[in-house]
This record gives C-alpha cells, sequence and structure tokens, in this order.
C-alpha cells in the first residue's frame, strides 16, 4: 500500500463522518462539496462533526482517493468508514431519507 493509500486508510477508519472535498466545510471550492457539506448539515450532522478533508492541498490524495475508492469523482463521503458515495448518491439518500438513517445508525 502506498503512503498516500496508507493515509487515506487511516483518515477513513479513524473518522465518523469523512468528506474528501474541494476546499473546507467552511469554504468549498466546487459546488459538488459545497453541495456535500449542505446535505450533511441538512441531515443535521454539526459542522464540527465533520472531518474534511481538503484534495487541493496534496496531489497524492487527490489521486489516491479515487484509486481507494473506485470512484472517480470528488467530493467523496465515508461514515463509519464506509464509501457512500459522491454529492449526487448523496443527494439521492439524503431525499429518500436513506443518508439520515446512515448517519444516525
Amino acid at each position: 500500500m502506498s503512503d498516500a493509500q496508507q493515509r487515506i486508510d487511516e483518515l477513513v477508519k479513524g473518522n465518523e463522518v469523512l468528506l474528501f472535498m474541494k476546499g473546507s466545510a467552511s469554504f468549498p471550492m466546487c459546488g459538488f462539496s459545497g453541495r456535500a457539506i449542505q446535505v450533511l448539515k441538512a441531515c443535521g450532522v454539526e459542522a464540527k462533526a465533520i472531518k474534511t478533508v481538503n484534495v487541493l492541498d496534496d496531489a497524492e490524495i487527490r489521486q489516491g482517493i479515487k484509486e481507494y475508492s473506485n470512484w472517480p469523482t470528488i467530493p467523496q463521503l465515508y461514515i463509519k468508514g464506509e464509501f457512500i458515495g459522491g454529492s449526487d448518491i448523496m443527494m439521492e439518500m439524503y431525499e429518500s431519507g436513506e443518508l439520515q438513517k446512515v448517519i444516525n445508525g
């Protein structure tokens, strides 16, 4: 496992709610990342409970997370170590009530 993959794995396993995104929760750098933060907040997740990783700060993480999840886009949400998906999947799960169940489960 590469250094980047090891760091990603530790982050995924060590944080309850983890979002790999462009920018930060307080300053998203793309619309999809901003929407992902809004969906989490709408689910009742407090901003301080969301661990975010700005992929723009680290090219190895930016590429490595795509390989780690086998998912081509960012943002990527992990809850309790499980890959959930990107902003479109988050939105669909939120609208169906499924995302709230995963977060609160």
